[in-house]
């Protein structure tokens, strides 16, 4: 409930959420609920859609016929596919095809975006990160349960994702966190950091 609250609260405000919660401990079904609370409030202008690892989107629809029956959903894979989104609440999709179709993702409006496996875009400079952060949505969310997991700098991507600027530039970031926390282990910079970050993560 409370991450649910945390997450439509800032979403409310227009700002960008990562769910850094553990496996297991339902990042899904806490991004099912928003959904379901902005459809309630009539403020579902366009589809969500859900970006996803192949092997997710099996879970993403049991969680979604489980505990959102309501929502209409189309999963955008396979050799039959086909993006028409005019009825639909929810597109499940993945990694790999907004990549490869980056340009009939980008020409869409969505209501809300949702990325699982958030560390999928932690190369700031990948075609796959940049595909992702081109899209044109009312709000983002990212879910990873291990948003670094090498360096800082995947951290400043999955930011640069969720709230543009807010962290300044990669080259900033590195040199104002990156290098005084992973060289130097600098206390006050990994504080400072942590607040930061907080009111998002």
């Amino acid at each position: 409930i409370r991450g649910f609250q945390w997450l439509y609260s800032n979403t409310n405000k227009g700002l960008g959420s990562c769910l850094a919660d553990d496996m297991g401990l339902g990042k899904t079904v806490q991004s099912i609920c928003l959904i379901l609370k902005i459809i309630e409030e009539k403020e579902l202008r366009h589809p969500a859609l859900v970006i996803c690892p192949t092997t997710l989107i099996g879970n993403w629809l049991k969680e979604c016929q489980k505990f959102a029956p309501s929502l209409n959903i189309l999963t955008y894979h396979g050799t039959k596919r086909q993006l028409t989104t005019t009825s639909a609440d929810l597109v499940i999709t993945t990694y790999g095809l907004v990549r490869r179709e980056s340009g009939k993702f980008q020409k869409r409006k969505w209501g809300l975006v949702i990325i699982d496996e958030a560390q999928n875009i932690k190369n700031a400079d990948s075609k796959q990160s940049r595909a992702v952060k081109a899209l044109k949505s009312g709000a983002s969310i990212a879910l990873s349960g291990t948003p670094v997991e090498n360096r800082l700098s995947e951290l400043w991507s999955i930011f640069d994702y969720l709230n543009p600027a807010y962290l300044g530039s990669q080259a900033n970031f590195i040199r104002r966190f990156a290098i005084p926390i992973e060289k130097y282990r600098d206390h006050k910079k990994i504080d400072l950091l942590k607040k930061t970050t907080a009111p998002f993560m």
